[in-house]
């Protein structure tokens, strides 16, 4: 069984901490999840639901459209704040996914969209059985640029794309939940030449890295785009994405 890739204690928090700042740019030109992913996700009787790692509420508007009551938790004041703005009417609490601050079984379900690969995963599931009650749905999500496609591969590989996973990845959500789940959905993002830019400038790794680097990562992205796949310049590009969700249920204590 594989777990999917894991990055040591030191390291995740260095490069999460890249996503305290720059909420904006973010919400831009990240992209959002299928419809079809929160429709299969979201339990017919669920109600209120937390999500974590919320951000600028990309995944949490999904959950919103689905009439839950949400809960958005996330450890960047930068990324609530364009949340708030999008979505006035959503609790928006400063938290991490090891330490959410909400009340023990206050929830039907929690999800962590674009978000498990910067946890410590047994304490993030420890917290999330204690949030979830019984019966309860845990929720993981997962944009992922499609490398099996040449081109893209070697995009992700200049925009250095590190939180790169396999559809054969598996969390490990212990013994605290059910079996899991998952659902696969590819699907494609449209975004022009600037916009590809950006999202490469939107990543953990340009934004720690050092004002040279991040300009060598700009002129190569504008060498492969430009002259190499000779894309003009109001071209609109197609990445394809394939999102990968899995469920669990929370077990009877």
């Amino acid at each position: 069984m594989r777990t999917g890739p894991r990055l040591d204690d030191d390291r995740r928090r260095e490069l999460a901490g890249a996503y305290l700042s720059g909420a904006g740019r973010y919400d831009r030109v990240r992209p959002g999840y299928p419809g079809a992913i929160a429709d299969w996700l979201v339990p017919a009787h669920a109600r209120e639901a937390v999500d974590v790692g919320a951000g600028t509420g990309l995944f949490t508007r999904a959950l919103v459209d689905r009439g839950l009551d949400v809960t958005a938790v996330d450890p960047s004041e930068d990324m609530l704040a364009v949340l708030s703005t999008r979505l006035p009417a959503i609790p928006a609490v400063l938290g991490t996914a090891e330490e959410t601050h909400l009340p023990a079984a206050s929830a039907d379900l929690l999800t962590l969209a674009q978000t498990w690969h910067w946890c410590d995963p047994a304490a993030t599931v420890r917290e999330a059985a204690r949030v979830l009650r019984p019966g309860g749905t845990l929720a993981l999500v997962w944009n992922q640029l499609d490398v099996a496609v040449p081109w893209v591969h070697r995009l992700s590989r200049i925009m250095h794309a590190g939180d790169v996973f396999s559809p054969d990845d598996r969390p490990d959500v212990g013994r605290l939940f059910g079996p899991p789940e998952d659902l696969l959905v590819r699907w494609t993002q449209e975004l022009t030449l600037p916009d590809v830019i950006d999202l490469a400038r939107s990543r953990s790794y340009y934004r720690r890295a050092s004002p040279a680097l991040q300009s060598r990562v700009e002129a190569n992205l504008d060498w492969y785009l430009t002259e190499y796949l000779a894309f003009p310049a109001g071209a609109i590009l197609r990445l394809p994405y394939y999102t990968h969700a899995w469920r669990a249920t929370a077990l009877q204590p």
